[in-house]
């Protein structure tokens, strides 16, 4: 089996993680370093990079806690990140070596929440394959509610009815410029009151993301009357828009704003996207399902694609010596 050099991720690495991450075939805008970085304040970055020679081939985005390395726990997802054209038995060693890194330098368990099917440029699950041989364990799933834009997706009677309610009270839907009157008015009121949390991005925060990366993050809010009573914030990607925020006035949900907030972005403004997602309706590390919030997602016609998290011990890297036959 082939071994790789890895090293990990230093500033002057900047201009070289970013094309990378332009050219592979399972990653997003989030991995790349004006997005990790717009909170390292936070986070201890541990991010690694996989060599062949002088020629990179794989790319982890991390950080670390006390002797544990953890996909980068900023993101969304992670995982390893790498080429189109790396194979299956070349993942596999790329994947050795990279435990092997960690256990020579005292690190006791990597944990990786994986990068969710959809947002492959091109199937790329050979890292979940490399877990399995390694013995990772599969310590969390998070369910995404999920809709497949090149399909037919029915919306249930009571989304419809629900629909033409938000028509006939004339809410308007339009794609803001900022995030301050979604933020202040809606977002933050509604977690503080339900859940006594806040936005995980601040306003500054988000509007900081928005002026990197336009055409990534999108606003899109619901008025009354020019009041915003709702809105959503979408992290779109080459293959999906993802709805990162969901938020309204409880006084105005049951009139319809949210709904056709919903159905205006699945069947225009993101119709030629592959794939819708509402995110997740989880708690409890997925132990638990807001049974309410899923059912409204699946109203829809979304189903579910599951979000892994897996914890592997880095000593088990000796385990894929003798995988290749």
């Amino acid at each position: 089996m082939k071994n790789y050099t890895v090293k990990r991720y230093e500033k002057n690495d900047y201009t070289d993680w970013n094309a990378f991450i332009g050219q592979a075939k399972n990653a997003t805008f989030l991995f790349h370093r004006d997005f990790m970085e717009y909170h390292s304040d936070r986070f201890q970055d541990y991010s690694l990079v996989v060599l062949d020679g002088e020629k990179w081939v794989a790319v982890l985005p991390a950080n670390i806690v006390g002797n544990d390395v953890f996909s980068h726990q900023g993101l969304t997802y992670g995982g390893l990140v790498y080429l189109e054209k790396i194979k299956l038995a070349s993942v596999i060693a790329i994947f050795k070596s990279v435990l092997s890194f960690l256990n020579a330098n005292k690190k006791e368990k990597l944990q990786l929440k994986l990068l969710p099917s959809i947002y492959h440029q091109k199937p790329a699950e050979e890292l979940n394959y490399a877990l399995f041989l390694a013995k990772a364990q599969l310590i969390r799933r998070d369910t995404l509610a999920v809709l497949d834009l090149s399909q037919q997706n029915n919306l249930s009677k009571l989304r419809k009815r629900s629909i033409q309610k938000g028509i006939s009270n004339d809410f308007v839907i339009k794609e803001a410029d900022d995030f301050e009157d979604f933020w202040n008015e809606i977002l933050i009121p509604n977690l503080a009151q339900k859940h006594q949390a806040k936005p995980v991005h601040s306003l500054e925060e988000i509007t900081k993301l928005k002026a990197l990366f336009p055409e990534n993050i999108r606003q899109f809010n619901v008025y009354e009357n020019g009041i915003i009573v709702a809105g959503t914030t979408i992290f779109e990607t080459s293959t999906v828009a993802h709805s990162q925020y969901i938020s309204g006035k409880e006084d105005k949900n049951e009139l319809g704003g949210i709904d056709l907030l919903f159905y205006q972005l699945i069947s225009e403004t993101f119709k030629n996207k592959r794939f819708f997602d509402f995110g997740i309706s989880n708690e409890n590390q997925g132990r638990k399902l807001n049974d309410g919030l899923s059912y409204w997602k699946e109203s829809f016609g979304a189903s579910t694609i599951v979000h892994d998290f897996y914890k592997v011990e880095t000593s088990n890297y000796s385990l894929l010596d003798t995988v290749l036959l």
